[in-house]
């Protein structure tokens, strides 16, 4: 990013509307972002290199909020600043799934309702969690579709089920996904630890990665209140079977592109291709997809696990084109964020950011035992 180019941009767009939820950033200082989100660094040369980044990223702001057609603004957040290096590596950090077996899923779309979200829906989603310094998105990325499988098969609100069971106890046998734990794994290795395990709640075996170590699996904490059969993983790049499954089966764990400057400081909106934070198709991130709908543009409705203060309360609105439609590009780095050991062919992905790369769901969630969930 090189500030002059940025500054430019801003000039013949200073005046463009704000969208909702968006915040004039026009006179935001270094000073109040370190007030704002209480940053406090070890030494000057630290904060020193903190307002370097920090200048070129509110810059990136200014400019794409300055886009008279834009359909998302950025803000300033947590990640502020860091450079988009260490974001990557410290927010990311995922490959998905391509050994498991597909299934198909079809539909009539014409069938499907214009906008579809299970937050609609009493006790199916739980509340926003936080990866925070460690790369278990794909263990949060289950869990939370196990949370709310639970609930849709047992009319049950949801129970806060336990990431850090998965980060420190599923295998890994094959490095998909990365290495296992906070390096790395995928939602269908967890969906099949699960299978056999059960899993536990977040009160009896609580998160303890955030500082980036995976820890040793704990068995006496593990105390199963759920558990599935299996899991279904759909076809690659398939629209319609994602937008059914998510309608028909619950929230869906996916996979997208998500180190770009845009995901880093996105504050709301429709996510687009268009404006200064366009994302590629090096998938990297898992997420939950938890619905879609429509705004000036159709969209997908994201759950993130970045924490509630990121994006619209930790959910994020991508831009969905439709059956045939959808966007294609190619992940020339797998090893960057998709393959298992030794994959390292380019693949092709499709959906903005890669959306459509890997989705996968639990199957058969059950009820172990007679817990009761406050």
């Amino acid at each position: 990013m090189v500030r002059s180019i940025l500054a430019l941009a801003l000039a013949p767009l200073a005046s463009a509307a704000l969208l909702e939820g968006e915040r004039d950033l026009t006179e935001y200082t270094y000073e109040d972002f370190q007030k704002e989100f209480n940053k406090v660094y070890n030494s000057e040369v630290e904060d020193t290199k903190r307002k370097e980044i920090f200048e070129q990223n509110i810059d990136f702001v200014r400019a794409q909020n300055a886009q008279e057609d834009k359909t998302w603004f950025a803000t300033v957040n947590e990640f502020a600043d860091w450079s988009n290096e260490e974001f990557v590596s410290l927010r990311t950090g995922h490959r998905p799934d391509h050994q498991t077996p597909k299934v198909s899923l079809s539909s009539n779309l014409a069938d499907l309702p214009e906008a579809h979200d299970w937050r609609d829906t009493d006790g199916v989603v739980t509340d926003v969690k936080n990866q925070a310094s460690c790369g278990s998105c794909w263990a949060f990325s289950a869990v939370q579709s196990l949370e709310s499988h639970y609930a849709i098969a047992t009319g049950e609100t949801a129970p806060v089920l336990s990431p850090q069971q998965i980060v420190s106890c599923a295998p890994n046998p094959d490095s998909c996904g990365g290495t296992g734990g906070c390096k790395g794994s995928t939602q269908p290795l967890a969906f099949n630890y699960t299978a056999g395990a059960g899993i536990t709640l977040s009160s009896d075996y609580p998160y303890t990665s955030s500082i980036g170590i995976t820890g040793k699996c704990k068995p006496e904490k593990i105390n199963p209140v759920a558990q599935n059969a299996g899991v279904d993983v759909l076809e690659t790049n398939d629209y319609t079977a994602l937008i059914t499954a998510v309608h028909d089966k619950g929230p869906i764990s996916i996979s997208v592109a998500a180190g770009g400057i845009g995901w880093q400081l996105y504050g709301g909106g429709v996510y687009s291709a268009s404006g200064l934070g366009a994302c590629n198709f090096v998938v990297d991130h898992a997420v939950q997809l938890v619905g879609y709908g429509v705004d000036t543009d159709m969209y997908w409705t994201v759950r993130n696990s970045w924490g509630g203060n990121w994006g619209e309360k930790g959910y994020m609105r991508v831009k969905r084109f439709g059956e045939g439609a959808e966007p294609c590009g190619m992940d020339k780095k797998p090893q960057d964020g998709m393959a298992c050991a030794g994959d390292t062919d380019p693949i092709e992905y499709c959906g903005l950011c890669g959306i459509l790369s890997s989705s996968s769901y639990p199957t058969g969630v059950t009820k172990v035992g007679s817990a009761i969930f406050a």
